[in-house]
């Protein structure tokens, strides 16, 4: 009984991650009868480095629709924030590279601060306030670096070669993952702050009457994603060597369609760690398997389009469910009370 109960529970509380865990596996083991080359280490371990900016982001994402809010400008925010470091790193060479990354960072929290000071104490909304400082950063990029790009030949080393360098046989891209995704679930599921969020999302005013304060929370939440778009930005640039207007144009799309693929209720309230990283995992996979299998370009556009659709529709259809499975039981007990009189 006690072993039943357990994957009962287990099913219960993590069914949507294992399902989706098993997708993953399963896609990476159909591309790579078709492709071979895909299940190398060398091709497998490029998947886990081009999916770990995206899981990062998508972590700080997910706290903040978690509060039924919406970040766009990370994205934006992850661009001006490289661009900065790059600048900087440039300026005062010999700085150290773990100033260089804090700079990048604080560029990055200030911005998610601005954000959250408009959307919690000025009562905009959050998609009216990141779809506005989404062009404002984007613009800003432009101002900092005088319209110039800077490519890697005017970059220090030691700035370039820090997210390339490995341990243990991961790179430090990965690591930083791995890094942000075991402090997210600490915050997540051992402060109460991170308990709050889900009360938030959960039902605005039963924590309000509990005592939660939703302007500190909606606060902390958007400078939280600042943050880890500002280090995103650092890796980012310090990564493909180039920093530019348009770096990572776009990408916001994806950060939101992992979060949604991994089971994050766009309605607030729900999600998880694992989720999250899963659902990175997968877009990671359909990125970097696609070109693999010759795919058109076009078709990958469309393909990725199809599969968030599908996400949200299985997300929707899930939480409908879990709303009616109380209406048989209250109807049973109703009957048992009319017999009883």
């Amino acid at each position: 009984m006690t072993g039943r109960f357990g994957m009962k529970t287990l099913w219960r509380r993590y069914g949507r991650e294992i399902i989706l865990a098993l997708i993953v596996a399963g896609m990476v083991l159909a591309i790579g009868m078709r492709a071979p080359v895909f299940l190398s280490v060398d091709s497998l371990m490029g998947v886990l480095k081009d999916t770990a900016i995206l899981a990062m982001l998508a972590l700080a994402q997910m706290t903040v629709i978690l509060i039924r809010g919406i970040d766009l400008s990370v994205a934006a925010n992850l661009a001006l924030s490289g661009m900065v470091a790059a600048l900087f790193s440039i300026a005062m060479p010999d700085l150290p590279i773990g100033l260089v990354i804090l700079v990048a960072i604080a560029v990055g929290t200030f911005f998610g601060f601005v954000n959250g000071v408009f959307i919690a104490y000025v009562g905009i909304p959050s998609i009216v306030v990141t779809l506005g400082t989404l062009a404002i950063y984007r613009g800003l990029v432009f101002i900092v670096s005088g319209g110039k790009w800077i490519s890697s030949d005017k970059m220090t080393p030691a700035f370039l070669n820090f997210p390339h360098a490995t341990f243990l046989g991961l790179s430090s891209l990965v690591w930083f993952a791995i890094a942000v995704a075991l402090a997210m679930a600490l915050f997540l599921g051992r402060t109460t702050i991170g308990r709050g969020l889900y009360a938030v999302g959960g039902n605005p005013v039963a924590a309000r009457y509990c005592g939660i304060d939703l302007a500190r929370q909606q606060l902390l939440v958007f400078t939280l994603s600042g943050a880890v778009s500002g280090l995103c930005g650092y890796l980012w640039v310090a990564r493909f060597g180039i920093a530019y207007t348009e770096i990572a144009l776009g990408y916001e799309l994806s950060v939101i369609a992992a979060c949604v693929i991994g089971g994050v209720s766009i309605g607030g309230g729900i999600g998880s760690v694992s989720g999250a990283l899963l659902g990175a995992l997968f877009l990671g996979v359909v990125v970097n398997a696609l070109p693999v299998i010759n795919v058109s370009p076009f078709w990958q556009m469309a393909i990725s389009g199809a599969v968030i659709l599908a996400a949200v529709v299985v997300n929707a259809r899930a939480e409908r469910k879990g709303g009616k499975l109380i209406l048989p039981e209250a109807r049973r007990r109703a009957a048992a009370r009319e017999g009883a009189r």
